[in-house]
């Protein structure tokens, strides 16, 4: 029998090790935040997910105690570009999550994500908790290990002070989906993650 694409064992071996390294979900784990370029899509993604209760599009890692999208899109204020989700730890667990995350992502890119370029665009996972600190490292020790072959550009931090964005930047994707659906378009966001991930 032919052996499966490396791409796909390096997805399976990630999906198995989470699930064989996770202990019971704690109400504490009902918190997720994660940096992944531009929020927009970040949020559409976890949106999507059955259990995910809302999403909160925002600043956080930074020094700036009052960020606005300008001052963080200009790159002095050290904040990422992040997205809080709020989940039922009974629908949704936070691997689930994790493998959303990173299938919405570039890991490797250490410049920005696709079209998006500078430091508040760059990739990270705030975590919560210790238990999500271990899932969130081993679940990329194993994409380094099984798929890229190298280390990735995404960190992963302990989570600080999360600042909600400007009204406008909430719910993009479901608020003006024609002018999110042309964005993405034109950031070749899809075509990107197809070609990494192979979908």
């Amino acid at each position: 029998m032919p052996r499966p694409p490396r791409q796909s064992r390096g997805i399976a071996a990630l999906s198995l090790l989470l699930a064989a390294i996770a202990p019971p979900v704690q109400a504490a784990d009902a918190l997720a935040t994660f940096a992944g370029g531009c929020f927009w899509s970040l949020e559409a993604a976890f949106d999507k997910l059955p259990g995910v209760l809302d999403t909160t599009t925002g600043y956080t890692g930074g020094h700036d105690a009052t960020p606005t999208y300008e001052r963080v899109t200009y790159g002095r204020t050290g904040h990422h570009e992040a997205v809080q989700v709020r989940y039922d730890p009974d629908k949704v667990d936070y691997e689930t999550l994790l493998i959303a995350y990173w299938h919405s992502i570039n890991p490797i890119d250490r410049q920005g994500q696709f079209c998006d370029v500078g430091p508040s665009y760059t990739t990270a996972i705030y975590t919560h908790t210790p238990r999500q600190r271990r899932l969130a490292e081993e679940s990329r020790t194993v994409l380094e290990q099984l798929k890229f072959r190298r280390p990735l550009a995404t960190e992963v931090r302990d989570a600080t002070t999360f600042y909600p964005a400007e009204a406008v930047h909430q719910d993009f994707a479901r608020q003006r989906p024609a002018d999110y659906a042309r964005y993405r378009r034109q950031c070749g966001t899809d075509a990107g993650l197809a070609a990494i991930w192979g979908r």
